[in-house]
């Protein structure tokens, strides 16, 4: 699954157990699991918004900016 795929896909699986929740047609158990999916969903997207920000964080700005002053002609 491609970046955007996967947190897109993490957000649509959020929103629908959220709508679930919202419903008020569940019993406390099921209520519970989704909850515990809910939680479990949050953290996988927050840990791929970190792994984004640390990627990019990794690549310079600039082309040979990494530690290197540009030399003029």
């Amino acid at each position: 699954m491609t970046e955007p795929d996967r947190l897109d896909t993490l957000v649509e699986r959020l929103e629908h157990l959220a709508a679930e929740l919202r419903s008020g047609q569940l019993d406390a158990d099921r209520a519970a699991a989704l909850v515990d999916d809910c939680a479990r969903l949050a953290a996988e997207a927050g840990a791929e918004l970190d792994r984004r920000v640390r990627a990019a964080e990794s690549v310079p700005a600039h082309p040979g900016s990494a530690g290197q002053l540009a030399l003029e002609s």
